[in-house]
């Protein structure tokens, strides 16, 4: 294999910076703005960038691009890591397959496809038809496949798109047998699921927003509609609604026997009221639970049994059964009570009860029968992840994926009748798994709490402080981070780098307990958590300060940018992407007011204002030395929108008394990450490992 020597010089003659008296940051204006919270006076002065349809936010977007790229292309070595990172990324991919009406579907990206490509064959390992190439969709690659549904009889696809990355949707129909593209297209999807039913689907969707505010506006009064195929999607009636609650999120599906409608109601990004009624009744629905204090999500049905996944009186989770015919809460019955472990997801698959469980971080697999008996366990290849566990109710072929740091997505059929795995797709990455190790370590945050951390590293790494070392964290809307495979994470492991992604509170890798301590008025044990994984990497002499970069996306980007805050001198890079940065104003944009059950809101009260206040990332920055910093974001990013970032930076470069550079990278024609072309992605990290690796000074050899 060719080497390519990666060389860092003392002095660099190509002019790249670091230093950020060297680099001319372009000047933002500030505009007297005053907000007065509790009669509390907060300036907000770059407030101006919130306007993102302005020339003046499009002028300045174009300056720092223009600074950002001129010290990103002088940085040496980034045509080697570029060349590596695609040949990482040039290797066939294929997601986990389901079956629906006779066929097998899955999504198959060959190799450095923009996006996965459809197919369908009548047989494991038969002929293959495409059903669905988003590529030819646009030149670029900047429109995604974000979900399908397939009618019962298999005739129709339901298909959504995002342009640019955006959170919009739009709905288009394909008959599959004869590739005809039906003239129905719908609009202004947000936050849906599609459901067939009948001559029909169900979806979510908003009005029409006002021209100007697509990308930045509240998204309020959320309905589900119905579409005929056929009829004027403009037209389509409104199924069900809620006026007099405009910030409420809703999603209504079929069970698998379309025997049950199921509406789900939410306040927030998660918990969640239930309701259903049968598919013919007239949609007549029902309660279950009326209340927005837990997660409830049914799995399905067997006949007028409804299972039903939730954390109510069980923060670890538990799976009940609920009859129809009975609903009342003194009848449900409890089918698979909590454990010590987390109860992540069941489905009813091959007349079966699928569960996966969390333990430290790390899936385990266990079948039940329909009464909660336990029946057996699956084996999986290692410790790891699984994600989809797909198959039919009374089907009893399966197929599940596993991942881990290094291991990429394999693909297993199951059969229930054998109880075997067999390995269906097993991607050929060009890396030796066997060079790295993973280990999972524990250590004492401040107040004492115990949190994991998984490590990824070259065995024979040595323990003597000098490796570079990426940490890595989210802490948040119980979201659980646990083992995947990344070639782009790898790049940077492969070099000499240590991965550190650490467990902490705020996530669901213990339940809603775990998620409930790191929100709200105690969402500073994130920080802490975070903060106490890198004080242990630097005592146990993994890292040191001046080799340690820390990253983390969207609510992760939150907690990069505290951190750098609060404690700035245990980094060298920050590199927090399309991160809530103004912890005053997030809910007032698109879906931010859905957040505020994990962190509450400027307006809820003072003690609340006042706890936001210290520690809102765009708020805390002063005058002393950060580490060295790039901000990513994009254009068309609608979850978080852009003007976090853009406040963040502004107020960074204007403040930041040390000497290394404090840069954004604004993407054009991209989002908050989903569907995220592979050529785009692959420019990015080859900016963000040019970056990061030069600051950590990190030397040797790049493969390609």
């Amino acid at each position: 294999m060719k080497k390519v020597y990666f060389l860092l010089f003392a002095a660099l003659t190509t002019g790249a910076c670091s230093q950020s008296e060297r680099i001319g940051y372009p000047e933002t204006k500030k505009v007297q703005t005053i907000d007065t919270y509790f009669g509390t006076e907060v300036q907000d002065p770059y407030r101006w960038l919130e306007d993102d349809t302005s020339t003046e936010t499009a002028d300045w977007v174009a300056r720092q691009n223009e600074v950002t790229f001129a010290y990103l292309n002088r940085l040496p070595a980034r045509d080697e890591i570029k060349n590596r990172l695609t040949a990482l990324m040039n290797y066939q991919k294929i997601e986990t397959p389901f079956k629906k009406a006779g066929k097998y579907f899955y999504y198959k990206n060959k190799e450095l496809q923009n996006q996965s490509v459809l197919f369908m064959t009548d047989k494991l390992g038969g002929e293959e038809k495409v059903v669905l190439d988003p590529n030819l969709l646009s030149s670029d690659g900047t429109v995604a496949l974000s979900g399908i549904e397939i009618s019962p009889d298999g005739k129709y696809l339901v298909y959504s798109i995002s342009r640019s990355g955006s959170d919009w949707n739009e709905i288009y129909v394909k008959n599959i047998e004869t590739g005809e593209s039906l003239p129905d297209v719908v609009k202004w999807v947000k936050f849906s699921v599609t459901s067939w039913s009948g001559d029909g689907f169900y979806y979510s969707a908003y009005p029409k927003p006002a021209d100007g505010s697509e990308l930045s506006a509240s998204n309020e009064n959320h309905m589900i509609r119905f579409h005929k195929l056929g009829s004027d999607p403009e037209k389509d009636p409104v199924i069900y609604s809620e006026p007099g609650f405009p910030k409420r999120l809703f999603r209504l599906y079929l069970t698998e026997d379309r025997q049950f409608l199921i509406l789900s109601r939410s306040n927030s990004s998660s918990r969640n009221a239930l309701s259903f009624c049968r598919a013919d009744d007239s949609r007549q629905f029902v309660p279950l639970t009326e209340n927005f204090d837990h997660d409830f999500s049914v799995i399905g049905n067997a006949g007028n049994d409804l299972y039903v996944h939730t954390n109510y009186k069980a923060p670890k989770y538990r799976l009940i059964k609920i009859d129809a015919r009975n609903h009342k809460e003194e009848n449900w019955q409890e089918v698979i009570p909590e454990k010590e472990d987390v109860l992540s997801s069941a489905n009813l698959i091959g007349g079966k009860i699928v569960t996966s469980y969390t333990k430290n971080a790390c899936s385990h697999i266990e079948v039940y029968d329909y009464n909660g008996k336990f029946d057996h366990k699956i084996d999986l290849p290692g410790i790891g992840t699984t994600r989809t566990f797909s198959g039919e109710k009374d089907n009893p072929e399966a197929f599940y994926s596993f991942t881990s740091y290094n291991t990429p997505g394999e693909i297993y059929r199951y059969d229930f009748n054998t109880r075997e795995s067999t390995i269906f797709h097993r991607p050929e990455v060009k890396f030796n798994p066997d060079d790295f190790q993973v280990d999972q370590v524990w250590y004492n945050s401040k107040d004492g709490t115990r949190v994991p951390m998984f490590l990824f590293y070259k065995k024979g790494v040595a323990q003597d402080g000098s490796n570079p070392t990426l940490l890595y964290g989210y802490g948040g809307f119980n979201n659980s981070q646990t083992p995947s495979f990344s070639t782009q994470r790898l790049l940077f492991v492969e070099q000499g780098g240590i991965l550190a992604v650490a467990n902490i509170r705020g996530g669901g890798e213990f339940g809603e307990t775990w998620h409930k301590a790191g929100t709200k008025m105690q969402k500073q044990n994130v920080f802490n958590d975070f903060i106490a994984a890198a004080e242990y990497l630097i005592l146990e002499k993994y890292t040191s300060p001046q080799k340690l970069a820390i990253q983390g996306g969207s609510n992760g980007g939150l907690l990069v940018g505290a951190v750098a805050n609060q404690r700035p001198e245990l980094f060298k890079v920050a590199l927090p992407a399309v991160g809530v940065m103004d912890m005053l104003r997030y809910h007032k944009f698109t879906i931010g007011w859905a957040w505020a059950n994990d962190y509450g809101t400027s307006e809820d009260n003072k003690e609340m204002f006042e706890y936001l206040l210290g520690y809102s990332p765009l708020h805390n920055i002063e005058a002393k030395s950060y580490p060295a910093t790039l901000v990513t974001t994009a254009d068309h990013d609608d979850r978080v929108v852009p003007a976090h970032s853009f406040k963040y930076i502004s107020r960074l470069q204007e403040l930041n008394a040390g000497k290394l550079p404090v840069l954004i990278r604004i993407e054009t024609k991209a989002g908050h990450g989903a569907g995220k072309p592979t050529a785009k992605i692959i420019e990015e990290y080859t900016d963000i490992w040019a970056f990061t690796m030069y600051h950590l000074g990190m030397t040797g050899e790049i493969d390609n």
